[in-house]
This record gives structure tokens, sequence and C-alpha cells, in this order.
């Protein structure tokens, strides 16, 4: 019988966890902007009780913060977003240097495409093939202009919900208390809920400062290259060091290409993405250990799969959040004795369990 309800409970156990997750994929325009604005909030936190301790009210310093915040979001896409647009109507002149540049490689993409096409055709029964239907798809133009305005609308929501989180200064801890019946069940939602706040804005703050410095870092560097607009190649380092594994990457590949296409010499336009690839590479092997520290540290099985499942379900904004979500689960994992062992393996090498009160 034991048994039996055992097997129960792990059955209703998975069929939650698989509708989170159906919930989550279907409703990520309504869960994308909350989620957002609460880490905004988390990462704020910290300095919004620095400024409450130097007088200014919850109100005053939160507007200052969320005004700050937006402004930068805002000039980042102001200074960006001009070079961006006139990259997108260059596309095809971009495209087309691009393939003469890498003329022997195409050549041997195109011998191999050529082949390909030959084999088909021999295999083909009917000689007028079957009737395929083409669905027009919207131009470059609209679907940028849709991104845009879905990115600008999460971004506004997210900040309002994170300046009202701000603003409440420590209601949600008080409610939090008068949901809870005993002592203890009071201190431990309260002292989970700090471990939460504590752990994850530190993460996201000193993770934010990191970034920050290796934009400006790749930012100069680029420009000491000879590469034009390298700021904006700042703010895309700065944008995808917050994605693990993959972000480096992806801005090699970037501006490798762009590279490519400005300069002349190609010898010379690979050091471009040497140089970027170098400077996220110490970035993530030196500095961000050493300031993030052992009890941040993530096992990295963990995080490359919470990417893949978070890039799955919510694309490029879920792979940026990945991170943030998975440390929170860990610290819950922490603070909850049943959840120990899930919390071990979602660590570093050097985890151990975390000493309950008896």
């Amino acid at each position: 019988m034991e048994e039996d309800i055992k097997a129960l409970k792990r059955g209703v156990t998975a069929l939650i966890t698989i509708s989170l997750f159906v919930i989550c994929y279907f409703a990520k325009d309504l869960l994308l902007p909350i989620v957002l604005g609460f880490l905004i909030s988390l990462t704020l936190s910290p300095i919004s009780r620095s400024l409450q301790k130097l007088g200014l009210p919850s109100v005053v310093a939160a507007s200052f913060l969320i005004f700050v915040a937006t402004s930068a979001a805002v000039g980042a896409g102001y200074f960006a977003g001009g070079i961006i647009s006139s990259w997108s109507r260059d596309l095809p002149r971009i495209a087309y240097e691009l393939k003469v540049k890498l003329s022997d490689v195409s050549e041997t993409i195109d011998a191999v495409k050529d082949v390909s096409d030959e084999v088909e055709n021999m295999t083909a029964t009917d000689p007028e093939g079957p009737q395929k239907v083409v669905i027009e798809q919207p131009g470059l133009l609209d679907s940028a202009v849709t991104v845009l305005a879905s990115t600008a609308t999460t971004l506004i929501v997210a900040m309002i919900l994170a300046f009202f989180l701000l603003a409440s200064g420590n209601m949600f801890y008080a409610k939090l208390v008068q949901v809870f019946e005993t002592i203890s069940e009071k201190k431990r939602a309260l002292a989970t809920v700090y471990d939460i706040e504590r752990r994850v804005s530190a993460y996201l703050l000193t993770i934010t400062i990191i970034n920050a410095s290796l934009g400006l870092v790749v930012a100069v560097a680029l420009y000491l290259l000879g590469l034009e607009h390298a700021y904006v190649w700042g703010i895309a380092a700065f944008l995808l060091n917050y994605l693990p594994i993959l972000g480096g990457l992806a801005g090699t590949i970037m501006v490798g290409v762009h590279a490519i296409v400005y300069f002349d010499s190609l010898t010379y336009a690979l050091a471009i993405p040497v140089t970027y690839q170098a400077l996220t590479a110490i970035e993530a092997n030196f500095i961000t250990p050493y300031l993030v520290g052992r009890r941040m540290e993530l096992n990295i099985v963990a995080v490359f799969l919470t990417v893949v499942v978070w890039a799955w379900l919510w694309g490029v904004a879920g792979a940026l959040m990945a991170v943030p979500f998975l440390l929170v689960f860990k610290v819950v994992c922490d603070n909850f004795e049943a959840l120990n062992t899930i919390g071990i393996f979602l660590g570093g090498p050097n985890a151990k369990p975390k000493a309950h009160a008896g």
C-alpha cells in the first residue's frame, strides 16, 4: 500500500511538472514580462535598500532606479537601432560581398548542392513532380517591426512591475508571514525568500556589472582594431554574455561575418573574432568564477540543459533567463531538506548539503 502511494505521488509530480511546462510554453506572452519584472526587481533590490538607508523613500528610490535602467535600455536601443536598421537594408550587398570573399568555400558547397540536386532528379518518378504550395512569408521589415513592438511591450510591462515591487518595500514579506501558521513555517519561508533574494540579486547584479565591463572592453578593443561601429558589438557582447556557453560563440560568429565583409584582408578580418572570443574566454574562465564565487557555482551540465529547455520554451528570452531560473530553484532545494539531493546535483563540484536547524 505504501509503495502504491509513493508511485501515485511520483505520477502526480510528473503530471504537475509537465503541466507547468505546457503552461509556460503557451502562456509565454503573459509570463515573460512578469518573470522579467521580478528578475529586474531582484537585481536592483540591494541598491534600492542602500538608497533607503540614506533616507530616500522606497517610492523615490524605485523611481530613480527604474528611470536609470529604462534610460540605459532606451539609449542602447537608440544608438544601436539605426546601425542595425542600416545593416538590414544592406543585407543583399553584405551577402554578396561575403560570398565573394568566401568564394572557395561557397564553390565547394555549390558543388555538393549540385550533386544532391542531380541525385534527387534521378530518383524522381514523376517528371512534373507533385504540386508545391508556397506560403508567402512576411517580409523582413514586417517581422522586424513585430519583434520590436513585442520586445518594447515586454520591457514596458516588466519595468512597471519592477517599479511596484521595489516601491512596495517589505510588504510581500509581511504578507508571507501572515500566510503561514506556525513560527517554524514562518521562519523557514522567510529564510528561503531572503536567501533567494540575496543570492539571485547578488548573482544578477554581479553578472550585469561583469557584462557591462566586458561590453566596454570589447568595444574599445574592436575600435582599436579599426572595426566600424564597434560600440554596437560592445552592446551585443553585453547582452549575449547573459547566455552561458552559447552567447560568446554566437557573438564570435556574428562579429566574424561583419569583419569579413568590412575588411579587405581576410587574414586581418579573422583577428576580430579571435579577439572577441579571447576576451569572452578570459571573462568566463577567470573573472566570473572569481567574482561570483563558489557558493553560486552551478553544475555546467545542468546549466547547459536548462538553457536548452528554456530556449525551446521561450526562445532567446528564455535562454537569457535560464541561469537565474536555475539559481532560484537551487536556492529552494538548498533550503528544504527533502530537496537537498537535487540541490547538490545542481551545484558545482564542491557542493555540499546545507545544514538545517533541528
